[in-house]
This record gives C-alpha cells, sequence and structure tokens, in this order.
C-alpha cells in the first residue's frame, strides 16, 4: 500500500474476498455456459436458437458478477473479479502497485480454483472446453483481437461512467447483466468474449486448451488502457476502487487518490464526486 499506518500490512482478508469472488464468478458463470452449449445437455433442445442461448448466458454471467459486487465479498474487495478492472483502477490512480498486484494473483488464483469443481461435469464439460475462451472457427487473430479490444473498451468505459456520477454510481452492478448479454449475443462467436483474463485462465487450465491465450490478456490490456485514456477526465470523479459498497472503506486501501485529488475534495468538504 502506497502510504500511511496500513503502509506495512498486507489486506490478506481483501485478497481472499477476491479469490472467492473471481472463483464463484468462474465456477457459476462457466457452469451456465456448459448447460447452455454443452453436447447432450437438454437445454438445446429446449432453446434451439444459439443467438438466443448467447443472450441468455451473457446476462447471468453478468448478474452473477453483479450479485457478487453486491455480496459481503463486494464490500470487503470492491469486487473487482478481473485483472483488467484492477488494471483500470490502477492506471486511473485509486490503487498502489502491491495491493494491485495482489489483486490480480488472488483473482489468478480463484479462477483456477473455481474452474476445478468444473470437472465434475464430466463428458459435457468436455464438449465445450469447460467453456475456455477459444478463437472462432473462421476468424483471423486480427478479428478476435480486435473484439476482446472492443468489448473491454466497452466494459471500462461503462465503468468509468457510472463510478464517475454520484446519481448513478449505486447503479453500477446492474450494467453487467445488460452489457454482457449484449456483448456475448454479438461477440462470442468471435472470441468468446472474455474481457477477463481470470476467467480465460481457469477453464484453459483444466481443460488443456490454450488455443490464443495471449490475446485473452493482450486485447483486455490494451482495451483497459484504451478507455482509460479516454475517460482520463472522468477518471478523476472516481474516488474510491470499488463497484458497489463505496463507504464502507474503513481503513481507506481503496482511496489512494493524487494529491490533487484529496486536496480538492478536503476544500469541497466531501469526499465523493
Amino acid at each position: 500500500m502506497a502510504s500511511g499506518s496500513n503502509s506495512d500490512t498486507i489486506p490478506w482478508p481483501v485478497f481472499r474476498a477476491e479469490l472467492v469472488g473471481t472463483a464463484v464468478l468462474v465456477l457459476v458463470g462457466l457452469s451456465v455456459v456448459i448447460l447452455m452449449f454443452a453436447a447432450g445437455s437438454p437445454i438445446p433442445g429446449v432453446l434451439p436458437s444459439e443467438g438466443l442461448r448467447r443472450l441468455i448466458t451473457g446476462f447471468l454471467f453478468g448478474t452473477t458478477g453483479a450479485l457478487i459486487a453486491l455480496s459481503p465479498v463486494g464490500k470487503r474487495s470492491g469486487a473487482h473479479i478481473n485483472p483488467i478492472v484492477t488494471l483500470a483502477f490502477r492506471l486511473m490512480g485509486k490503487l498502489d502497485l502491491p495491493t494491485s498486484l495482489g489483486y490480480v494473483a488472488a483473482q489468478l488464483a480463484g479462477a483456477i480454483l473455481g474452474s476445478v469443481p468444473l470437472l465434475a461435469w464430466g463428458a459435457l464439460g468436455r464438449s465445450v472446453e469447460f467453456g475456455a475462451t477459444i478463437p472462432g472457427e473462421g476468424y483471423g487473430v486480427g478479428a478476435v483481437l480486435s473484439g476482446e479490444v472492443v468489448t473491454t473498451f466497452v466494459m471500462v468505459t461503462l465503468l468509468c461512467v457510472f463510478l464517475g456520477f454520484r446519481r448513478i454510481r449505486p447503479f453500477t452492478p446492474a450494467i453487467f447483466p445488460i452489457l454482457y448479454a449484449v456483448m456475448v449475443y454479438a461477440e462470442a462467436p468471435i472470441s468468446g468474449t472474455s474481457t477477463n483474463p481470470a476467467r480465460s485462465l481457469g477453464p484453459a487450465v483444466v481443460s488443456g486448451h490454450w488455443d490464443g491465450w495471449w490475446i485473452y490478456w493482450v486485447g483486455p490490456v490494451i482495451g483497459s488502457v484504451a478507455a482509460c485514456a479516454a475517460c482520463s477526465a472522468l477518471a478523476k470523479r472516481i474516488t474510491v476502487a470499488k463497484l458497489y459498497h463505496f463507504d464502507s472503506d474503513r481503513d481507506r486501501l481503496f482511496r489512494r487518490t493524487r494529491p490533487d485529488d484529496d486536496s480538492r475534495r478536503r476544500r469541497s468538504g466531501s469526499g465523493t464526486s
């Protein structure tokens, strides 16, 4: 952590919360993927439209993330549950480097742990590589990479917009079900719509399929950096590295703002924008 009385303290409870949150996201989200698309699953027979199943899958995946943000896990860690979200908060100056690295390590470990129970799906899970994100058939590297850049850019941009304005800030988790429903419906055939390297890492480990694995790091990173650059003015309005529970930061771990931001808020007498 950057400074103050907590500078020599490792926030293990926060990292554990990120590990648990990411594990739940991967386990629940990819179980939905398996149910919706696995060979032998009854769902395709009930819902033969692949587009409709993509829409529902994205909605449920996003809903899972939103519920984690609203849960005690989100209260403790802010529910980044995605290295790219942590990167965005780091680029905006809301987290110091050691804390950011701890977050990413916890997220990657959580994604792997959350993917191990997926093996219980057996042949159903194997038929879809346990939900691994793999470049779509017939799409070149450029198209797949662009798909990850664009979808991540949209996600981070919306986070900046919602977190940057007090009136809509409490509704930040609500963007994920609709956003991922649309993105998975439209883009999943191209790249699988990861936007989250941890989400891609977990099923790659358990399935052993690493096709285009680097795309699911490079694409989201580029998208996040571009979004933070485009939203640099909004970033100054964001005071806490959380997606919800904004007033529960007792040790100010998440309020690593720049000195000019702190002085501006002291003059205005407000801790939030």
